[in-house]
């Protein structure tokens, strides 16, 4: 099905070529993501690119931090439309008033400095930015990872908080000029094949090898013809699992009908490769010979037939049970009961979020559903349609109802199961979910109170399919049922009705409201003349997630309160990790105050003059992990650390490169092991590093340090440092971005 070129090639006329009569260089230039990309940056330097987006997007996880942070800074209003939804922080998991104090923070907020205000229940944010703020050719950038618009032409980035508050005070997002890789399909999917099913075979062969990592992925052939604007936006918003920068497609009339569906009509253009382009990998996907697809736990790119599944059932099992045992410990997640008479059974299904809630999906999945039961043997599924708009056409359409009497439990527009919030699984339960990741303790796993579940990710038609038959996994293309139709008239009313729209209307008389757990940011440290890391944890997994290293759930309660989230570092992976750092930030305070403890007196008297070095050696924590920061644009994953005392990361890869930002724009040395390396030292160790604040003043790529171990044991080690732009030098000598901006606006 999928043909990749590593070697590159050409795109003229529609057709994929070897050769062209221009460079790569030009040719590169010719693509729609470079068309986007160059019109949108101020950098004279043409391998660098400076980015003025044209809107911004939050939910209500990260828009207190974000606005908290840019008032702090400096800001009067909102530069560009900033719209906020609330679509994950819905559900109130520890009680109390705290998440509804977010939401009228981020309502008064939006009156006081002109931004657009989507009440909770109302849409996913994704799926709100599909509806009404895309326009072809323009960039968004989202504080959520899975913030992708290209299916509609119109070019999106998830990052970090810290990089929306840039563009709030007018600064520019910086990154080098990415390769572009293009996705050439083919052909037509068969029925019961969905857009996950698609989106889980492009993943599974690229993720692994790093082939698209960082890079623009374009999409283009004359299979686009055959593929739904909806189906469409689903594969686009998944290829964020593949850690792609970002993403775009060829505009066509699909995409024209679609903004003219939703009365945009005036923001269509047509986008397209110019002339000859040139693209540095060449994927091909042959929609013809598309499957039903499952991604096994713990990972989207773990990912299988589900014929080859049902044929293997106990190995494929078998390899998972593996994968558990080194997360959790031997035996701690079992599989076995789920494989009954040679056939693997799930325990519980969910279609949600910005991928699996749209139209087509469920009236679809409904079609599968008309006149079957889910049963009473235990097995269910929940619906989350990813806004009201899509809620009220499917409601209309009699999908609801469908939906309804087959047992599926139909639930409000927010992201829900997708992102951890809802429709937590039973423990040893197997959870197959149309969602975006299956990440370990996404759904609600917490190892430390020996509580386990898995997701399997599979298309909506295949979990209608699987319900249909009390919960024995089989495939869409295995269901007997006609399509519906799918025509869809979208009512924008809703949003009339409920939705702020202050973009251009600030009233900085307007007062904001901030509730008890809305806390302000500790004060930071500027970077010291020299550093002292205690290894704090010491990860060897393949990949370390960010829902690893800050949980979903019941911890998104305190995201506007980074001193109580902080305790939730690495819970579920490393328990203690939160007091082991706050344990060598008090040593860290003593140092300050001039009273060091005489066991880090101790370890400084190793390096040199322990006198001397007490008074010019930052000592803080460091967390090793092979490779860190795969999956959400979460900037807590950082900033937790940071608020626990973290200076540093050594990996030997960044999974993202949201994840490294989030590092540097929070103050924590983002180091890299030397090509081929291992960490020579282990939890507990120490690592003194001379003179980093001058290595980093002068962007010095190798930096020499050394080692002490728990058995007395020195030694020197190399770590490296990756290219740092000239601002993110100075943010990290400042200590983060807060302390960066507020002396810029001091002077």
């Amino acid at each position: 099905m999928i043909h990749i070129n590593l070697n590159g090639g050409f795109l003229r006329d529609g057709n994929v070529c070897s050769c062209g009569e221009i460079s790569p260089e030009a040719g590169r230039e010719n693509t729609i993501a470079y068309q986007i990309l160059r019109s949108h940056s101020i950098s004279p330097d043409p391998a660098q690119m400076q980015i003025h987006f044209d809107a911004l997007i939050s939910q209500d996880l990260t828009y207190v931090g974000i606005i908290q942070t840019a008032r702090s800074s400096g800001m009067k209003r909102f530069p560009i439309p900033y719209a906020m939804t609330n679509c994950h922080n819905s559900l109130c998991a520890v009680g109390g008033t705290i998440n509804e104090d977010d939401h009228v923070f981020g309502l008064t907020a939006a009156h006081k400095y002109g931004g657009i205000y989507v009440p909770e229940n109302l849409a996913v944010m994704h799926t709100y930015v599909r509806e009404e703020m895309v326009k072809c050719g323009n960039m968004i950038l989202g504080s959520d990872s899975h913030s992708r618009y290209g299916a509609l032409g119109t070019m999106g980035f998830g990052e970090g908080g810290p990089e929306l508050v840039k563009q709030l005070l007018e600064r520019t997002y910086d990154i080098p000029a990415p390769e572009v890789v293009l996705c050439y399909l083919t052909g037509k999917p068969p029925r019961g094949v969905g857009p996950l099913d698609i989106a889980l075979s492009i993943i599974g062969a690229t993720f692994k090898n790093g082939v698209v990592k960082n890079k623009i992925i374009e999409f283009a052939g004359p299979g686009m013809k055959n593929l739904s604007a909806d189906f469409r936006c689903n594969i686009d918003t998944m290829m964020v699992e593949s850690s792609c920068l970002s993403s775009i497609w060829e505009t066509d009339e699909v995409t024209e009908n679609y903004y003219g569906i939703h009365g945009r009509s005036a923001y269509f253009k047509p986008l397209k490769a110019y002339g000859t382009a040139y693209y540095d990998t060449i994927i091909t996907v042959d929609l013809n010979k598309a499957q039903s697809m499952i991604a096994m736990p713990f990972h989207p790119s773990n990912v299988y037939t589900i014929h080859e599944f049902q044929e293997h059932a106990e190995e494929i099992f078998d390899s998972v049970q593996k994968e558990a045992d080194e997360l959790f410990g031997i035996g701690a997640l079992s599989f076995k009961d789920k494989v009954k008479n040679h056939r693997p059974y799930a325990d519980q299904g969910s279609v949600a979020g910005c991928a699996g809630g749209l139209y087509e999906n469920l009236m679809e999945m409904a079609a599968i559903l008309e006149g079957k039961s889910l049963g009473n043997n235990g097995f269910n599924v929940t619906a989350y349609p990813s806004s009201m708009p899509v809620n009220l056409a499917l409601t209309r359409a009699g999908a609801v109802e469908t939906l309804l009497s087959s047992g599926v439990i139909m639930k409000p527009c927010i992201c829900g199961s997708c992102s951890g919030y809802g429709d937590t699984p039973a423990n040893q339960a197997f959870s197959i979910r149309h969602a975006t990741r299956n990440f370990p303790n996404r759904e609600g796993s917490k190892p430390n109170e020996k509580q386990y579940s898995s997701v399997a990710l599979m298309d909506a038609r295949s979990i209608a399919a699987t319900a249909a038959n009390g919960g024995r996994v089989t495939a869409g293309t295995d269901a007997a049922y006609t399509v519906p139709d799918m025509t869809y008239t979208f009512d924008r009313s809703v949003y009339e009705k409920r939705v702020f729209y202050g973009y251009g209307k600030a009233d900085p008389s307007v007062e904001i409201v901030s509730g008890p757990n809305i806390v302000d940011w500790p004060e930071m440290e500027p970077l010291g003349e020299n550093c002292l890391l205690k290894l704090s944890a010491v990860i060897r997994d393949k990949v370390t997630s960010t829902d690893e290293l800050i949980p979903s759930g019941d911890t998104a309660s305190y995201r506007s309160n980074p001193i109580r989230l902080a305790d939730y570092t690495l819970c579920r992976r490393v328990p203690g990790f939160a007091g082991i750092c706050r344990e060598i930030q008090a040593d860290e305070k003593r140092r300050m105050e001039g009273n060091t403890p005489e066991h880090l007196m101790n370890v400084l008297s190793h390096f040199g003059n322990a006198e001397e070095l007490a008074g010019n050696t930052q000592y803080g924590s460091c967390l090793f992990a092979v490779k860190p920061g795969d999956g959400s644009a979460r900037e807590q994953a950082a900033s937790c650390q940071k608020v626990l005392g973290g200076l540093a990361n050594i990996c030997a890869e960044y999974a993202t490169k949201r994840y490294r930002s989030n590092c540097i724009n929070w103050g924590i040395l983002p180091f890299v092991l030397p090509e081929g390396g291992d960490l020579p030292c282990g939890t507990g160790d120490y690592i003194f590093i001379p003179g980093i604040r001058d290595m980093i003043k002068e962007n010095q790529r190798e930096i020499p340090a050394k080692v002490l171990t728990g058995t007395g044991e020195t030694f020197d080690m190399t770590l490296m440092m990756g290219n740092l732009t000239k601002a993110e030098r100075d943010i990290l000598l400042k200590g983060c971005l807060i302390n960066y901006y507020k002396e810029l606006s001091e002077d």
